[in-house]
């Protein structure tokens, strides 16, 4: 064993390298402090000291989440916003359809009113110019008086002025032009096709310059006819019209048929 093993030793312990450094480097900012302070001011000045305040990494994450709960807010508002705007524009859209529509219904009744009104006016005058030629020696029609099975046609239809007219309607108190047709026939025991087409197709073709009471009258070609009516003599006809005057009686030249024919 060495003579100076149980001698303690003189030298200081070593600090670590560490707090040497950290030691160093406060010491070298407060001086730099210190020479910062002389070189600005009289040596008597007092120092000068300012605190300042670092924001702490709470404060930070607060001040982004407001952010951010902000801009989602209006982000948010911004869509409702944009919704809005959409529907607004599509209910002036279809309000402007629907005001286009009620315009052009309205435009269409008014002219149906205007094409009724003109009917009735040419009804009169023909009326009259029958009632002249009558007074004078007689109507060019002749004054046929019906007989037999076409008395009792003539007496039906003439007993159905008045009823309304319906599409498809059939009677006993609304017809539309056929079902009036079918109805008159079947007094004389003569059953009829259905519609106006297929009955004008019955039966043989004749002249309107030599119609007999009983006739049908048609218009449209014969085979394709979209109205058909009963001759009743004189020049007049008796019809399932429309559904603004219904049943009606009406003369040839009020609306001149396409053609007739004669079943009976």
């Amino acid at each position: 064993m060495s003579h100076t093993a149980h001698i303690p030793s003189h030298r200081k312990p070593r600090r670590s390298a560490s707090k040497l450094a950290l030691r160093a480097g406060v010491a070298g900012g407060v001086l730099s402090t210190i020479a910062v302070a002389g070189a600005a001011g009289p040596a008597n000045a007092e120092p000068v000291t300012e605190t300042i305040e670092m924001p702490t990494i709470g404060s930070l994450d607060t001040e982004l989440s407001t952010a951010v709960a902000a801009a989602a807010d209006a982000s948010q508002q911004e869509a409702l916003d944009l919704e809005l705007r959409v529907q607004e524009n599509a209910a002036n859209v279809q309000a402007a359809k629907a005001a286009k529509k009620a315009k052009a219904e309205a435009e269409r009744k008014a002219d149906a009113e205007r094409a009724e009104k003109a009917r009735e006016s040419q009804e009169r005058a023909s009326r009259t110019s029958a009632r002249t030629s009558l007074s004078a020696g007689g109507s060019s029609y002749g004054t046929q008086q019906a007989t037999g099975s076409a008395a009792a046609i003539v007496a039906f239809v003439k007993a159905q002025i008045g009823d309304s007219y319906v599409m498809g309607s059939t009677g006993p108190n609304s017809w539309d032009c056929s079902g009036l047709v079918q109805a008159a026939y079947r007094q004389a025991n003569i059953d009829l096709p259905r519609i106006s087409s297929d009955q004008s197709s019955m039966g043989r073709s004749v002249s309107l310059d030599s119609l007999q009471p009983g006739d049908i009258l048609y218009w449209g070609s014969r085979s394709g006819s979209y109205h058909v009516a009963i001759y009743i003599g004189g020049g007049q006809w008796v019809g399932a019209q429309n559904p603004s005057t219904g049943v009606v009686e009406r003369s040839l030249d009020w609306d001149r048929p396409s053609g007739a024919v004669r079943i009976l």
